[in-house]
């Protein structure tokens, strides 16, 4: 399906003659402008199938472009070149190297899922996006964004675990991220904790920061999980051709 946006049109690729007459007729400035040819080269056809095996792509298939995702999107209305209908037109036609031209704000989905509730045929544009994301992660196109390395942080405390130290998780995501632990907004929050919350949880919240307590009975629940995590990234790994030789 062609797209006829002009906003979709990479700017080198519009050519306008300040001064051209054809035929008599003087069609200079806008009126000239004419779209580039290109030659494709950059076509992956496996790409839609790589973002269908990661969480959230499954239905990409389904979308017929009718641009409800875009229309009712979040960040689109502050940003008109965060378009997720015509990123999904990109990936379910294989242009590779032209979604990875938007790399640095595919990311930038908020999950507020207005898109999924506008779409009419359930893709799950929200999901779409953040599979996308997690797409450009894997193949190396683009560092771990801030969201993914929270949600590493969470479930590998929940593996280990079965249980959710917020402090904990805070400290560890500061510190993968390389960020200071004292911040002004962190300081204030403890600083209300100590003011409102009880004596006894207070305690509660330091002693378990120290001791790490576990569920009762959790290794055979975490060497399942383990096992489980592991099938599913050899599996996503294998869908998007990154197997390790080691395992062919």
């Amino acid at each position: 399906m062609p797209i006829h946006e002009k906003s979709l049109i990479r700017p080198e690729n519009l050519h306008v003659h300040e001064e051209l007459e054809i035929d008599g007729v003087d069609v200079s400035g806008h009126w000239s402008t004419f779209i580039g040819s290109r030659v494709v080269t950059d076509y992956n056809e496996d790409l839609e199938e790589e973002i269908a095996a990661l969480p959230g792509g499954e239905h990409i298939h389904r979308c017929w472009q009718c641009g409800s995702c875009t229309n009712s999107c979040t960040v689109y209305a502050v940003n008109e070149d965060f378009n997720p209908r015509y990123w999904i037109y990109l990936i379910r036609i294989g242009m590779e190297e032209e979604l990875l031209r938007d790399g640095d704000i595919i990311w930038q989905c908020v999950s507020c899922n207005k898109c999924t509730y506008a779409c009419p045929r359930d893709v799950a544009p929200e999901g779409v996006m953040k599979a996308t994301a997690h797409w450009l992660e894997l193949k190396g196109h683009r560092p771990k964004s801030p969201s993914i390395l929270f949600d590493e942080v969470f479930s590998e405390q929940v593996f280990a675990t079965g249980k959710i130290e917020e402090g904990r998780i805070v400290r560890d995501f500061f510190r993968r991220t390389s960020q200071p632990l004292v911040q002004e907004w962190l300081v204030e929050m403890v600083r209300r904790m100590v003011r409102h919350l009880p004596l006894k949880q207070l305690m509660t919240m330091g002693w378990f920061t120290i001791l790490r307590p576990r569920t009762r009975g959790w290794g055979r629940a975490r060497a399942a999980i383990a096992e489980h995590v592991a099938e599913e990234e050899a599996r996503r790994r294998a869908a998007l051709g990154l197997v390790d030789k080691a395992t062919e």
